[in-house]
């Protein structure tokens, strides 16, 4: 099954290692770095096109992103739950 993030991106449900609230884990600074290291890596997708408030890290063979989205995080839970696109 597959993901949609928002913006027209789809991922494959199979690479999502972990699906993020924005506001909550930001708050650590474990996870600010995080964010930092992938952005200066180049692996920051921005698939929002407003404020981001989730963000999605991703890894399959070909790809390890981490993905911004404006959806919360419990929506994008709830839509792989049900195998919603």
């Amino acid at each position: 099954m597959y993901l949609h993030l928002g913006k027209g991106t789809v991922v494959d449900e199979k690479g999502v290692v972990g699906v993020f609230d924005l506001d909550i884990c930001s708050q650590s600074h474990l996870t600010r770095k995080f964010l930092t290291l992938a952005e200066k890596a180049g692996r920051v997708i921005n698939a929002a096109e407003d404020i981001p408030k989730s963000f999605v890290v991703y890894q399959d063979r070909e790809l390890s992103a981490v993905y911004l989205s404006q959806m919360s995080a419990a929506t994008l839970l709830r839509r792989a739950e049900n195998g919603d696109l």
